[in-house]
């Protein structure tokens, strides 16, 4: 990953700290990651960007209760992306 190029990290918590801020400036990257509670220098960060972040985790979650499609064992499938629509619409249905 070292050699790739982004424009920004959507991380949570768990990934708070100075020394990845660090290598983000250097990269000249956008962290997008809330603060930890306990952290002394409480940084600004895009709340908007970090609630689709969480949204798009939950419907992966969501995602893994059709098992066939979370393991990818029909990928090879040529319905794969039908697949994906159908289950997007039934979670989007509850």
């Amino acid at each position: 990953m070292s050699n790739l190029p982004f424009g920004a990290l959507l991380a949570d918590k768990a990934f708070h700290s100075d020394s990845l801020f660090r290598e983000l400036q250097v990269r000249s990257a956008t962290a997008v990651i809330p603060p930890k509670v306990n952290h002394k220098n409480r940084r600004s960060y895009d709340r908007e960007a970090c609630k689709r972040r969480h949204r798009i985790e939950n419907f992966f979650g969501r995602v893994k209760e059709y098992w066939s499609i979370a393991t990818g064992y029909d990928q090879a499938d040529s319905r794969d992306a039908a697949h994906w629509n159908l289950v997007a619409t039934l979670l989007a249905a509850r």
